[in-house]
């Protein structure tokens, strides 16, 4: 058997194992367009209590207990033993991670109990969903002392059904979150970004008919700009049930039937159809019903492809004027938690004139990808597939697998989403190659409209850095990183380096650049200065402009962030410093480099 089937067999075996270990609660689900929903929202403060030993959530064998603090127990009496207290316990701030609220907790990797409680009023013929937007890294959940689910993965949205469980007036909701990194976690133990802990996106609770819309993909047919197909399923839905999808704006209205599955495909003319662009990023209403359920969405509508060695964007070719943005806010820190954090984070990359971005190494919150669609600027999302993960276990590729099926799912409606990246920095070897082949081909099965890619190392012999991971005969584009002048070589010999390629696919550098602590000055031989990071880059663009199949460059990266593996005291100090701008907000020089080769388009030969 080979390696590749192996790991198919394992991970269908592990997937029916992981289901095993939900008979006493509900799976996660995940309801599409949640965030377009009417919901009760439950962001706010929260009791929140510490379990550093995991007391209240593993037994004493490391099993999962089936209530533990999840029941909110109250003493009885006043002899009755109860260990712990919600009511008197600290809060915390939802969404946001536990780090930043709390000095103690900066370090903190474990437990934390989340609890609040809350009013509701049941409706007939309804179903309710608790919705949690991200929780790192396990979670798990309880309504009125019952385990409704469980949910694994840091940076994706999961639903729990709470029908059953929820009743008139008070009600209470408890979340045991643990951010103990694991060896077989999707990342796994090493990670250069900070393991921010907690519920760290929105939560709320979602009503819904009994019959409703929970999944739907309305695109432009390659190859046309006047066709838009797709499908909208309806759960709970027999066969002949009518579907109706409208598009005001374009004179849209048309009608569909359910099949057994309860799946109604959808084909659409729209000769007038105005496409998405990042200088002309239309969206469209697009509004979806069927029986007494309503969704409305803001769409935008636009073909993204690969032709020999260009990318084209509705059948033009296109150079990616890019940078790298890490999920950490601006300013305080911390995970960012509100359309202001994002739209900072955005106004700065679109200011030094980007038409791309690159959000690295895990899926950031459904309001960042609606800002992009709105703001005209493409995306490659990614998940944590990072460095050396256990690659030959098949339960692994199942946690990975789930991740991009989740956010997949999320933002197929994302005009700004023209990549889905399987990995980063990955070392070559036959379980790594078959394990991301695997997802490459989850991903094409499930989105057959964008690009799939990597960020690949790269290896420099000489004077002449060599793209040939064998992993690119399976990607659309090749991308790859390199850090000539600072990892790689001396920054004064980062002009004569020649970058050659494998592959007549088109090329894009995801990653490059040098560090620099804002506002320290000095020469341009002197590192972590400004002076030195500016010249690294100006070396850089020169070399660039020699590189064959060049599609499309990506600076790694737009802000300083967090990270436990910076620990260089009065230089670092924890973060990252590659950032073209501080943690702070301060521009360093070579922001302003690369603002001047992106506005007067001196990098890229496709414009």
């Amino acid at each position: 058997m080979s390696l590749p089937t192996r790991l198919y067999c394992g991970a269908v075996l592990a997937a029916m194992f992981l289901a095993g270990l939900e008979l006493y609660a509900q799976p996660a689900q995940l309801l599409v367009d949640a965030d377009h929903r009417t919901a009760i929202s439950l962001d706010g403060t929260w009791h929140a209590i510490v379990d550093p030993y995991g007391k209240g959530l593993y037994a004493s064998d490391g099993s999962v207990l089936q209530h533990g603090y999840g029941e909110n127990r109250q003493p009885k009496s006043k002899a009755d033993l109860v260990e712990y207290s919600f009511a008197k316990s600290p809060t915390l701030q939802v969404p946001g991670d536990w780090n930043t609220q709390r000095k103690d907790l900066f370090f903190y990797e474990g437990v934390v109990w989340y609890q609040k409680d809350f009013a509701y009023t049941p409706k007939p013929r309804t179903r309710a969903f608790l919705h949690i937007g991200a929780a790192n890294y396990r979670a798990y959940v309880f309504v009125n002392g019952t385990k409704i689910c469980q949910h694994e993965g840091g940076f994706t949205p999961f639903d729990c059904e709470a029908t059953s469980v929820l009743h008139g007036g008070h009600n209470f909701v408890v979340i045991a979150v643990d951010n103990t990194r694991l060896r077989d976690g999707v990342p796994a133990l090493r990670t250069d970004w900070w393991n921010y802990g907690g519920l760290t996106r929105d939560v709320s609770l979602i009503d819904v008919p009994e019959q409703y819309i929970d999944d739907y993909d309305l695109h432009l047919q390659r190859d046309t700009t006047t066709g838009i197909a797709g499908y909208v399923h309806v759960q709970g839905a027999s066969a002949g049930e009518p579907v109706v999808v409208r598009i005001p704006q374009a004179g849209i209205v048309r009608k569909a039937m359910t099949d057994a599955s309860g799946r109604a495909e959808i084909s659409l003319h729209a000769p007038k159809l105005e496409l998405w662009a990042p200088e002309h990023p239309k969206l469209y209403r697009v509004e979806i019903q069927a029986g007494s359920d309503h969704l409305s969405d803001e769409i935008g509508f636009r073909t993204i492809e690969v032709r020999g060695t260009e990318i084209l964007l509705n059948g033009t070719p296109i150079f990616l004027r890019g940078v790298s943005i890490h999920g950490e806010a601006p300013i305080r820190g911390g995970r960012p938690t509100s359309e202001k954090d994002d739209e900072t984070l955005l106004r700065w990359a679109k200011e030094m004139g980007v038409n791309f971005v690159r959000l690295p190494h895990y899926p950031q919150s459904a309001r960042m990808l609606r800002l992009a669609d709105r703001m005209g600027i493409m995306v490659w999302e990614e998940v944590p597939v990072y460095w050396a993960i256990e690659f030959d276990n098949p339960l692994v590729l199942t946690k990975a697998q789930q991740q991009l099926h989740e956010i997949i799912r999320r933002d197929r409606d994302k005009a700004s989403v023209i990549f889905w990246s399987v990995a980063n920095e990955t070392p070559v070897n036959p379980a790594r190659n078959a394990f991301l082949e695997s997802l490459i081909s989850s991903a094409r099965a499930q989105d057959g409209t964008r690009l799939v890619t990597a960020a690949m190392l790269s290896s420099m012999h000489g004077n002449e850095i060599q793209v040939n991971d064998p992993l690119g005969v399976y990607l659309d584009v090749v991308s790859f990183n390199e850090y000539a002048g600072w990892y790689q070589g001396s920054a004064d010999d980062v002009g004569k380096i020649k970058i050659t390629s494998i592959y007549q696919k088109p090329l894009l550098l995801s990653e490059f650049g040098a560090g620099a602590k804002a506002g320290f000055h000095a020469d341009v031989q002197t590192r972590w200065s400004e002076e030195f990071q500016a010249n690294v880059y100006r070396q850089q663009l020169t070399m660039l402009r020699g590189v064959k199949n060049l599609r499309g460059i990506c600076p790694w990266l737009l802000v300083d962030f967090h990270s436990p593996m910076r620990e260089l005291p009065g230089i670092q100090d924890f973060y990252n410093r590659k950032g073209l701008i501080s943690d702070q907000g301060q521009k360093k020089q070579a922001y302003f480099v690369m603002q001047k080769a992106y506005l007067q388009r001196t990098v890229g030969n496709a414009q």
